[in-house]
This record gives structure tokens, sequence and C-alpha cells, in this order.
């Protein structure tokens, strides 16, 4: 873990806003991918969010390129481990990822963190997909004790395969974005 610790020394460059959503970006050292983060506030309660993001009975406002999803361990607000795969568009090959994510509540000072890293050796690569092995996502999320939860989503990914840098550089803002989004989106409707 030892990469995303000294990932999160760097500072975020402001890159926009939109719908009340700031997204940042910056370049980790040793590799020439960006990392991204979205925040916002939205105005729920923190039990609404956190049956949202770490739940994965909750999945469906996940990516819409998010083909399938295959949970191979859960402990309910503490520990899921978690299979994906992603469809690409055409020429580039599908993407499949192992997923291991931690998740910590502080009630005293209400945040809530859910860490995932990569987790090796527990599904065989497929020669049909291009396995993503450098992979790292931080949700943080803060009961602000006002009526609203402060959301904040960090994350790199490196792509592999023969995904230009250059590329996915100028479309990494619009993750953060889009998740961020239909997360909000979904829980101010109701």
């Amino acid at each position: 873990m030892a990469f995303s610790t000294s990932v999160q020394a760097q500072n975020w460059d402001f890159i926009k806003e939109r719908e009340g959503i700031r997204i940042f970006t910056r370049r980790d050292a040793g590799s020439s991918l960006k990392s991204f983060r979205g925040e916002t506030d939205i105005r729920t309660s923190m039990e609404k969010v956190c049956n949202l993001i770490g739940n994965v009975k909750n999945v469906d406002w996940w990516d819409k390129n998010l083909r399938e999803i295959n949970v191979l361990t859960y402990e309910k607000d503490k520990h899921v481990q978690y299979y994906l795969v992603y469809g690409a568009p055409w020429p580039v090959t599908d993407r499949d990822l192992c997923v291991d994510a931690t998740i910590t509540t502080d009630p005293v000072k209400g945040l809530r963190t859910i860490s995932s890293v990569p987790l090796f050796n527990v599904v065989p690569e497929n020669p049909k997909y291009v396995r993503i092995k450098k992979y790292w996502q931080k949700w943080v999320m803060q009961d602000m004790r006002n009526g609203t939860i402060h959301v904040t989503l960090e994350g790199f990914v490196d792509p592999a395969g023969s995904v230009p840098n250059w590329i996915y550089n100028m479309v990494i803002t619009e993750t953060p974005l889009k998740i961020i989004r239909g997360i909000k989106e979904r829980l101010e409707k109701h």
C-alpha cells in the first residue's frame, strides 16, 4: 500500500466545478497517468449514503460500462472483495479487476471511509480481458451535522493494455463527475 500513501502527500489541481461537484486531478509520482478526485455536499443522511455506497446490493448506480460484478466475500460495514468486468468501446479490449475494499467508521467524527486496492491471485486471469492491476480508490463520507453529507471520491486506475495515456488523462475527470452526479441525484431525489 506504499503506492497510495506516497500519492496522498501530493497536492490536487482544481480542474472544474459542475452541478456543485468539484473535480481535481494530480499526476502521481512514477506515473504519467493522473489520479482523480471529486467532492460535493449532498442533502441527505449518513444512513442513506452508506446504504448506497459500500452496500454490494446497491450497485446499479455504478459505471454504465460495468458488465459483470461478482461479490467474493462480504462482511457488512467492514470488508468486501469483488470481481468486476468493464465493457470497453471498440477497438479497446474489455477490462477486468479484482478489488479488496475495507470499510471503516468513526462515529465520533461522523466519518465513513471505503478504501479499495487490487486483489491478486483470487480470480484467474481471463484471456478475453485485460486485467487491471494498478488501482486504488477511496470514498470518504463526512456528516457535516447540518443535514448534508460531504462526499469525496479519489482514485487512480492504470487501464493497462493499449489505451494511450493522453486519452486516459483527457477523460479521467469525467469518472468522478458521472459517479458523484448519479449518487447525488439518486439521494436528493428521495
